[in-house]
């Protein structure tokens, strides 16, 4: 999954299970990726640090809360550390939560909507903010916020995950704000599918292997025209 320009460097978040996990994996199979990946607590990310030992130095494990300002302000300082005027290609938030389940419009609580704000929506925000100077200085440019077709008002997926879907949108309307005030860089919206990890649930459709595989073909392929858009992992344009 590598690009032409020699040693692309990926800043990966969520990475210690699941998707972001599946994503620093398969990076990894590819020479030319140098992958930063953000959890929470790296000394307890057991399956991500056991990836050190055959990546060849090109992973580096960094401490990130996404729901923590200076965290996020740290990561960066580190990130600059580690890349230099190189610079992030391809910055992921991926990070995210659901706490309140199949919550509805009228029954979900005040707690689980400022929690998966401030995780799904806000944190995201202020990651873009701290890594821009990062992403700038880059050959790609290029942003991706994992989003999901419950954020997707133009399709109706009922009346539960309200808190989630909620948040999902406005995740959806900073990307579409973020490309509208950059045009030098490529932002994007992504819907990974619904995929067996612990956040998808054991009745998910999709293997996380397939849908992180499509999602990172898509990334790769993306060009400025793309910036602003929503997509999923088969590279159809889902409805805003």
């Amino acid at each position: 999954m590598s690009s032409s320009r020699a040693g692309t460097a990926w800043f990966v978040t969520g990475t210690s299970r699941g998707i972001g996990l599946e994503i620093t994996k398969q990076l990894l199979q590819y020479p030319n990726n140098i992958v930063l990946a953000a959890c929470r607590s790296p000394s307890k990310a057991d399956a991500l640090q056991d990836l050190t030992a055959s990546a060849g130095g090109r992973l580096h494990i960094l401490r990130l809360d996404v729901d923590d300002a200076q965290s996020i302000e740290d990561a960066a300082s580190e990130a600059t550390q580690i890349v230099g005027e190189k610079g992030i290609d391809y910055l992921i938030n991926n990070a995210g939560i659901n706490p309140g389940g199949f919550d509805t419009a009228f029954g979900c609580k005040v707690d689980d909507l400022t929690a998966v704000f401030q995780t799904n929506v806000i944190g995201p925000a202020l990651l873009a903010q701290a890594f821009l100077p990062l992403v700038e200085k880059s050959g790609k440019k290029t942003i991706v916020n994992v989003s999901s077709t419950l954020g997707s008002v133009g399709t109706d997926l009922g009346q539960t995950f309200a808190s989630y879907s909620v948040a999902k949108a406005g995740l959806n309307m900073l990307t579409s704000k973020q490309a509208k005030e950059r045009p030098d860089v490529t932002a994007i919206a992504m819907c990974p599918g619904h995929l067996q990890t612990d956040l998808g649930g054991p009745n998910a459709t999709t293997p996380v292997s397939v849908g992180v595989s499509g999602v990172l073909k898509v990334v790769s392929g993306l060009t400025r025209e793309d910036s602003g858009s929503f997509f999923n992992y088969q590279g159809n344009r889902v409805q805003w």
